[in-house]
């Protein structure tokens, strides 16, 4: 071959090499500042980015679906109310999540902490949700604010 077409040939494959590089250098980046990841397939820790309603989060991209706890969809009564206290207990901050192993739709199935606390147990203590016993085994019912149960409506496959 000749010279300058061996050299052209040389330029474009290190100019490819150095692209190749920077793209393993950008993904190994981007997975490291992920604001979600998980030591192990059970738990998801990160920051919440996302509050969707009262019993549905998203920890970075993950979106979870609080197991046991029913809260009123946005457009029921209480919705928005619940969808707010989410917002306020959780946005921006560093949870836990121990998962099912479940899905349903698009959402991972989890019991989620800020700290030590439950925060399916405290959207059901303030009155916001409800225990959904056949997926929590009852665990929130304790939790239940009497006034409200009237108010909520608690979907069938709970029962």
């Amino acid at each position: 071959m000749k010279p300058v077409v061996m050299k052209l040939m040389r330029g474009y494959y290190i100019q490819n090499f150095e692209r190749f590089v920077w793209f393993v250098l950008l993904s190994v980046g981007f997975n490291l500042l992920s604001p979600a990841y998980a030591k192990d397939a059970n738990f998801v820790t990160g920051v919440v980015i996302k509050v969707r309603d009262g019993d549905t989060i998203e920890v970075g991209k993950v979106p979870i679906r609080l197991k046991g706890v029913s809260a009123p969809e946005l457009g029921e009564p209480l919705g928005l109310k619940s969808k707010e206290f989410m917002l306020d207990l959780v946005m921006g901050k560093q949870l836990r999540c121990e998962l099912s192993g479940k899905k349903t739709y698009d959402r991972f199935v989890g019991t989620c902490y800020l700290g030590k606390q439950d925060i399916g147990a405290a959207v059901v203590a303030k009155g916001l949700a409800l225990d959904c016993p056949r997926y929590s085994g009852g665990r929130y019912a304790e939790y239940e604010v009497k006034s409200v149960i009237a108010k909520i409506k608690l979907p069938k496959y709970c029962k």
